[in-house]
């Protein structure tokens, strides 16, 4: 593992910083670049999805694509023979089947009761990408992990499919916690939650209202409301956010009279001379075979996408106290406004952990890059 600049708890930070559906398949179509791509760009482009499967977990990369930059050992598929897996599948409050992996140590002794966490993956991926390595790495450390598929994406129940639906994906995390505490081996007082990329915002969402959650970490996170209210770096104007609640608007009308679906913002499938950096980078995770599913996309529904500019999870951040956080962001990740917001915000008990040289994506699967060292000390040290 890289370095890291770490800030002491309190200490303020001075450093520089194609779309699954179940049922009959219906007709779609992609909005161009435009306003409403701009806002959210970025933002979904850190997702992707995988089509509802059987198949045992953990899935595999797909093959005959270009093999992508598996340098700082990329390893996104990760397995371990020190841990078991389990498929599981659990109900939500509002009775929606979530899919979900169940990790455990192999050596651990059932009859005592074990720290667990649950684990979010990047908003609209699924629990393959990401999600499953980190869940991984944990149980090796000792821990019970869940990674789970939010609802609306990957094997989790809801309709329509890639629907942007903060208040349930929130609702996820606390099922998740639901989950692991009927399990016999699990302490029900040492469950932690940890969220990579869209996921950060969910679990800081679900723990301001669920003490149940004894300790949040996140990872590269996005704030999916200010990302898309505000775009990266607040650079969405005031005239652009209202032209992007005008199209979806209109697109609901298009749907509720049987039209099309459309999707917005997202990794492209192919990559030109005028992408750019972030768009390069997310397409060697996501159009890769360093970490796409089969079937994947990254684009969420147009017409729900805005439902985003309600989500303010950091409101109220200060209220998860005394309960820890920590907070992970690469040197140089795009997101990493919202790590550092998160922080400044947050009450007692706090940790940023900026490593160095790593961008945004460079978190989802880099293992040499990733802190696990850093993860496994916080939640040792504030799970017991």
């Amino acid at each position: 593992m890289r370095g890291v600049v770490t800030n002491a708890p309190g200490d303020v930070p001075t450093d520089a910083t194609r779309p699954t559906r179940r049922g009959p398949r219906r007709s779609t179509k992609m909005v161009g670049a435009g306003i409403a791509t701009l806002a959210v760009l970025a933002a979904s482009a850190c997702s992707a999805t995988d089509a509802p499967t059987s198949s045992a977990a953990p899935a595999s990369p797909v093959a005959n694509l270009a093999s992508g930059d598996l340098s700082h050992g990329a390893d996104n598929f990760y397995t371990s023979d020190q841990v078991t897996v389990e498929k599981v599948t659990f109900k939500n409050q509002y009775r929606m089947d979530v899919s979900g992996n169940l990790f455990v140590p192999k050596n651990l002794d059932r009859n005592t009761k074990t720290a667990a966490m649950v684990v979010g993956h990047p908003m609209g991926a699924v629990k393959e990408q990401s999600a499953n390595l980190y869940a991984t790495k944990m149980a090796e450390q000792g821990f019970v992990t869940l990674s789970l598929d939010l609802s609306f994406w990957g094997e989790s129940a809801g309709e329509p499919r890639n629907a942007v639906a903060p208040d349930i994906y929130t609702e996820d995390f606390s099922a998740g916690v639901d989950f692991l505490r009927t399990q016999s081996f699990v302490d029900t007082e040492r469950i932690g939650a940890l969220g990579i990329c869209g996921s950060g915002s969910f679990v800081i969402s679900a723990a301001k209202i669920d003490p149940r959650i004894k300790a949040v970490a996140t990872v590269s996170m996005y704030d999916m409301g200010g990302a898309t209210r505000n775009g990266l770096g607040h650079s969405v104007t005031p005239e652009q956010r209202q032209a992007a609640l005008a199209q979806a608007a209109a697109q609901r009308d298009v749907e509720f009279a049987g039209g099309p679906t459309e999707y917005t913002g997202g990794t492209p499938e192919q990559l030109t001379d005028q992408s750019g950096p972030i768009a390069r980078e997310f397409y060697d995770f996501y159009r890769t075979a360093r970490g796409s599913s089969p079937d994947t996309t990254t684009q969420p529904t147009l017409s729900s996408n805005v439902k985003f500019m309600n989500f303010y999870p950091f409101n109220d951040i200060e209220t998860i106290s005394p309960r820890p956080m920590l907070f992970i962001a690469g040197e140089n990740a795009h997101s990493r406004e919202f790590t550092e917001e998160a922080y400044r915000l947050a009450g007692d008990r706090k940790e940023l952990v900026i490593v160095p040289g790593a961008g945004h994506v460079d978190l989802y699967d880099r293992v040499e890059m990733i802190p696990f060292d850093k993860l496994t000390e916080f939640y040792t040290q504030n799970l017991t």
